[in-house]
């Protein structure tokens, strides 16, 4: 059974990384000068690579460990979110796949590497 403050980070964790997601979407449509109205188009495969990635990774046993945890969720993402975004007629080019790999590794690694810091620093 997970007690309610593990539940509460686990749930805080994944809304995070969706809301990362979905930064990484609307800020790629927006640099390109695209509409909103297709975000969801680009938006889905990403999501569903990240729902892959939990569930790879089981991460609600550990969803702010960056080893494996982290690493696996955004690799996974990445893949997931290119191969589906593939075979549903979306592009993937090569300078966006570069792209997406580190802005997601930034999103999806880096929060958690900050909340460990922080967390470490307020412990002393």
């Amino acid at each position: 059974m997970i007690s309610t403050s593990s539940r509460t980070v686990v749930i805080v964790s994944g809304a995070i990384d969706v809301l990362f997601v979905v930064a990484f979407v609307i800020i790629g449509r927006a640099s390109h000068g695209e509409s909103l109205l297709g975000t969801l188009v680009t938006l889905w495969p990403f999501l569903a690579g990240l729902a892959i990635g939990w569930l790879v990774m089981r991460a609600w046993r550990g969803p702010r460990r960056l080893w494996p945890t982290a690493v696996v969720v955004w690799l996974v993402t990445v893949v997931a979110g290119m191969l589906l975004r593939l075979v549903s007629g979306q592009g993937v080019e090569t300078s966006f796949v570069v792209v997406a790999t580190l802005v997601l590794g930034v999103f999806l690694v880096g929060w958690r590497a900050v909340s460990i810091l922080v967390v470490r620093l307020l412990k002393g």
